[in-house]
């Protein structure tokens, strides 16, 4: 008798134990029905990663360009990674600020080296920005010039952030964004852009400093590619590269008797120069710039990019999770990526 009542207490604990399994399953199931019915969860269908997004000079499409305003709006509207333009002040704090004169962007003028940082941070930089609706929100609200200091400050721990080292010469500065980057631990997650070529060499003195490769090399590899001459090199591993998706080019052809000039909007990015840049070195990482609408971002994302930099977070951001919640549609992206427009 002992031994049957054993036995049927066996079999109800392996049919409690089983409906508590199916409970769970159940209860779980409906939680996950409830959450992405409300945009809790977002399923990714996709089987590739679509490319991050990073806010250049912070998001200037949403908010006053190079300012703590941008960046907060920028982190609240999910971008992954950040872009900032730095300069140097009269008394040699890096600064955030990108046009030669400060015309452009506040109600004060001449160059950002003419004033302090502290001056800096008095001005305007809202002045001129008008926002989708046409308005001047920051007419009466100032906004002021930021300190990088308080700009990396002011990050999620950890955020990628790009520094576009603007004026010249090139070994002040240089020194003075080092200092603030070891003063805050924030070399492992900042890489440093330039035009000029004089902020490559005035970095490479601080080996734990990650450039992108030079503009001028990326720009000359990629021309070569799409005029079918080929590539001799490779970027060196684990290098990022970055240029314009689209960009206009002038093509000048010399003759005997003067010179021939054709203007074309280059598709820069394709499936060749793409292949061609992480030819044995996968570990290239490809920035693609000026991505500001659902067809470009689609494009980078079939190309297999790994970021896209772009003027509003808050757009671009949105088009990221709505495409990841269907299968990439590539067709027709690349047969546009293999043409001039």
């Amino acid at each position: 008798m002992k031994r049957l009542l054993d036995w049927g207490d066996r079999v109800r604990l392996r049919l409690l134990k089983k409906c508590r399994i199916y409970f769970v399953f159940a209860l779980t199931s409906l939680y996950l029905l409830v959450a992405y019915a409300n945009g809790l969860v977002t399923p990714n269908v996709n089987s590739v990663a679509l490319p991050q997004v990073v806010a250049h000079r912070g998001g200037t499409g949403d908010a006053p360009e190079n300012t703590l305003e941008a960046i907060r709006l920028a982190v609240a509207h999910g971008a992954d990674g950040m872009w900032l333009t730095v300069q140097l002040s009269k008394d040699g704090v890096p600064i955030l600020y990108r046009p030669t004169d400060l015309a452009s962007l506040t109600n004060a003028s001449g160059p950002v080296a003419n004033y302090t940082a502290a001056e800096l941070a008095r001005m305007n930089v809202g002045w001129s920005f008008k926002n989708e609706h046409g308005q001047y929100p920051y007419c009466d609200r100032p906004i002021g010039i930021p300190t990088l200091r308080d700009a990396l400050r002011s990050l999620p721990v950890g955020m990628p952030v790009v520094l576009d080292m603007k004026a010249l010469p090139a070994e002040p500065q240089a020194r003075a964004v080092a200092q603030v980057l070891s003063d805050e631990n924030a070399w492992p997650h900042v890489l440093i852009y330039s035009t000029e070529a004089a902020y490559q060499q005035a970095f490479n003195s601080y080996p734990q400093a990650r450039l992108f490769e030079s503009r001028d090399a990326t720009r000359s590899r990629l021309v070569k590619i799409l005029l079918n001459e080929g590539y001799e090199s490779v970027p060196l591993t684990s290098v990022w590269t970055g240029f314009e998706l689209h960009r206009k080019l002038v093509v000048a052809e010399n003759f005997t008797l003067g010179e021939g000039i054709s203007q074309v909007n280059g598709m820069m990015w394709t499936p060749a120069t793409v292949a061609c840049f992480r030819h044995q070195q996968a570990s290239v990482k490809i920035l693609a710039f000026a991505v500001n609408n659902a067809l470009d971002y689609q494009t980078a994302a079939c190309l297999g990019l790994d970021a896209v930099l772009s003027d509003s977070p808050r757009k671009m951001a949105a088009i990221k999770v709505g495409l990841s919640h269907k299968p990439l549609q590539c067709e027709a992206t690349s047969k546009s990526s293999i043409v001039m427009r």
